[in-house]
């Protein structure tokens, strides 16, 4: 028997409606299915963090009902469960407003399930651990730390789904866990049985980043073209229990799913193909290969397992310094010798008032990308006079006062500036740091609460 795991969302920012596309395929095709969402970045459960210290009912997802509503009551009938690291840095939150959002559709027996544990910040000493692909820069001891959660594996959301979850709300999980936990549900796997999990993780691994196997990122125009961008469909893996695994997307969806676009997923964020570290597994790709088997369908063979790590990786985030941003447009004739001025200017005016700032200058559509701080490259630019440019000041700084002058010093531009100078703004965002540390996994003890909606509103 084949079993269905589709994607409904691959970052936090995703978009909202690409799920409903997903589900509608798996429910037409009538086998037993699951849906997964990853919404989580390195630095997204401390910026989730820092939302619940200012409100004690947020740190979850914040698109996390508009992705829901559409496909709760089709997954709940059709006996789809939903598994997600949505609930970010408030997993019990987000479970109320599922339960919230449950009751309103009618649906008060849906069961919801909250996976805790991940969160580590008040019961481990980091500076008793490991450090894993340290950043040496950051000076932790003065540092205030934000968050630091572990990566658990799949074994807690089996529980919940054999509890009878229909909605799995967890934080800070492995992406292909999310993938591996249903599978082991429904095809009985062994935690141990390496080759499984190692066909589970591919799943996950290929799915987790949501369109990137369909075609998102990988569409280069003219050169990697895809059909329809606007309607790109998410992933849908069909996964046997021999493990067999192909990746396809729904039929009325855009872009496109082809032996390049596996490709380029499977070796995403891959340190060393051989040997990529999950908590349920360790994978090999090394020996695999893909299959065309026909349109928007690709098989993976050959895929490796090996026995999982002793360890699990815990990130932490720190408060970093500030960063300020400010950009002010001009264009017309000689809008690249404004611009050039106007760089100059800001650059002399850090320096006059003392504001003890790190501070660069990027001409957008001239140079932005590529440059270095000192602006080499716009500096140097030779090509064609553009018809208009966007000037960005970005200064950083551990003072927010003197880092928020810095960028004010563009809306200055509006009279002080050149001719034609307009369209002018500023923002202040504090920096999140962050490190990487292992832990022995027996200290990561994880905990499962299942409740009907009805139950979990109360």
């Amino acid at each position: 028997m084949t079993f269905l795991v589709g994607n409904g969302g691959g970052f936090s920012g995703d978009r909202v409606d690409a799920p409903i596309p997903v589900v509608r395929s798996l429910m037409a095709r009538g086998l037993p299915a699951a849906m997964f969402f990853e919404t989580l970045g390195e630095r997204t459960v401390a910026l989730a963090q820092l939302e619940r210290r200012r409100d004690p009912e947020l740190g979850y997802e914040p698109m996390l009902e508009r992705l829901l509503e559409p496909i709760l009551a089709d997954c709940f009938r059709a006996r789809i469960p939903i598994l997600g690291n949505f609930g970010a840095a408030n997993p019990p939150a987000a479970a109320r407003l599922v339960a919230r959002l449950a009751l309103r559709l009618g649906l008060p027996d849906l069961k919801i399930a909250v996976v805790g544990g991940d969160d580590v910040m008040g019961s481990i000493a980091l500076d008793q651990l490991p450090v894993h692909e340290a950043d040496g820069s950051i000076d932790t001891k003065s540092a205030r730390l934000v968050a630091a959660n572990a990566y658990i594996g799949a074994e807690p959301l089996v529980e919940a789904l054999r509890l009878g979850a229909d909605v799995v709300v967890a934080g800070r999980t492995s992406d292909p866990a999310l993938a591996i936990a249903p599978l082991v549900h429904h095809f009985g796997w062994s935690f141990e049985d390496w080759e499984k999990l190692a066909v589970g993780a591919a799943c996950g691994h290929l799915l987790e980043c949501g369109s990137q196997v369909t075609g998102g990122v990988f569409w280069d125009p003219g050169f990697k073209d895809i059909p329809d961008p606007a309607n790109i469909g998410f992933p849908i893996a069909e996964v046997t229990a021999e493990g067999g695994l192909i990746i396809t997307k729904p039929e009325d969806t855009g872009g496109i799913v082809d032996l390049r676009t596996i490709k380029e997923q499977l070796l995403y964020e891959l340190h060393d193909p051989a040997h990529y570290i999950t908590p349920d597994v360790v994978l090999d790709i090394s020996g695999c290969h893909v299959e065309q088997l026909g349109k928007d369908r690709v098989a993976i063979h050959g895929l490796r397992g090996h026995p999982r790590p002793e360890t699990l990786k815990v990130t932490a985030s720190f408060e970093g310094s500030w960063l300020g941003e400010g950009e002010v447009s001009v264009a017309g004739p000689n809008a690249l010798a404004r611009a050039r001025a106007t760089a100059d200017v800001l650059l002399r005016r850090l320096e006059m008032r003392q504001l003890g700032v790190r501070a660069r200058v990027d001409l957008i559509g001239v140079a932005s990308v590529l440059d270095s701080d000192d602006g080499a490259l716009w500096r140097g630019y030779e090509g064609p006079e553009p018809p208009e440019v966007r000037i960005r000041l970005a200064a950083e700084g551990a003072d927010r006062d003197n880092v928020d002058q810095a960028a004010r010093e563009v809306l200055a531009m509006l009279c002080c500036g050149t001719a034609g100078t307009g369209g002018a703004r500023w923002r202040l965002t504090p920096r999140i740091l962050t490190r990487s540390y292992l832990v022995l996994r027996e200290r990561v003890p994880t905990s499962v609460m299942v409740r009907s909606a009805r139950e979990m509103v109360g």
